[in-house]
């Protein structure tokens, strides 16, 4: 059961499909979590952890480059593709390598799919185009339009439903006639997989209190991977993606930080650092005891 009492362990956790594996057993009580969860977008949670308003949370790989000093890994827990993800692609009217100087509007939502789309920019399509912040959740999909853009970054369950529009010859495929899964691009690039998210503790979280945290999501993980179909059609009515669409792309997902992940980690590390983007720094993980 969660923890009621005011110094509850806040555990955050993003709303989007991709997640539905790690929190399904836990959403549905086949796994009990000593705490309380707490929904935001990535960016959300990457801010709340920063500035001390959550113990235990899934964050963007970046948040962690970005203050490494502050966090502990969660061992054996992220969010990973090893080649297409489908949630985070470029959709694009012109090729990524002509659109030097022109509009490109990133999402806010996540540090770490508008520093993998830099790197990608800068070191394979050898162009800098003008990025401009920008909204795209799935509520945001019908204004699209309403700023000039020649291409556009969009993740989450907006990106998978963009996807699945325009793979069955939807608007969205003549619209945008170029689109990017930037899971594939980096696999193609360096062939490695490559690491979305991790969930991370705060290093003043009680070592216990984070273990019992890390132990549940483990297990409420391993439930989910065995309801993937369960959870599909979960996904479905919140996407409006077909469930066999959902199934395939949770499937396609890693939700492991083994040693490929790893390597694919530490090299993403490894750019940002020499590009500036992010303090030098370690990989350091929770303790067993």
């Amino acid at each position: 059961m969660n923890r009621s009492r005011p110094d509850a362990l806040r555990v955050g956790r993003i709303p989007y499909i991709n997640c539905y594996p790690v929190y399904g057993g836990i959403d549905r009580g086949e796994v009990a979590i000593n705490g309380i969860l707490v929904n935001g977008i990535p960016t959300e949670l990457n801010g709340m952890m920063a500035r001390g308003l959550l113990d235990v949370s899934v964050v963007s790989a970046v948040e962690y480059a970005r203050d490494a000093k502050r966090y502990l890994l969660l061992p054996e827990l992220a969010i990973t593709s090893d080649g297409p993800v489908r949630s985070v692609m470029l959709f694009s009217r012109a090729p990524a390598s002509s659109l030097g100087g022109r509009r490109v509007i990133v999402s806010r939502s996540s540090m770490t799919s508008v520093a993998l789309l830099e790197l990608l920019f800068e070191h394979v399509w050898h162009c800098r185009p003008e990025f401009v912040l920008g909204d795209a959740e799935l509520a945001d999909v019908d204004n699209f339009d309403d700023v000039p853009h020649d291409a556009r970054l969009v993740i989450g369950d907006a990106a998978l439903r963009l996807f699945d529009q325009a793979a069955r010859g939807g608007p969205w495929a003549a619209r945008y006639q170029h689109r990017i899964d930037l899971g594939a691009a980096w696999k193609e690039w360096t062939g490695l997989p490559f690491v979305f998210a991790v969930w991370v503790a705060q290093r003043t979280t009680p070592v216990h209190e984070a273990l019992s945290a890390h132990a549940s999501l483990i297990a409420s993980r391993d439930w989910g991977l065995l309801h993937i179909d369960l959870l599909a059609e979960q996904a479905s009515v919140a996407s409006g993606v077909p469930a066999s669409r959902c199934a395939d792309y949770l499937a396609g997902l890693d939700y492991r930080l083994s040693y490929p992940q790893l390597a694919g980690l530490t090299e993403f590390f490894r750019r940002l650092v020499l590009a500036g983007r992010v303090p030098n720094g370690s990989l350091a993980f929770l303790p067993a005891a």
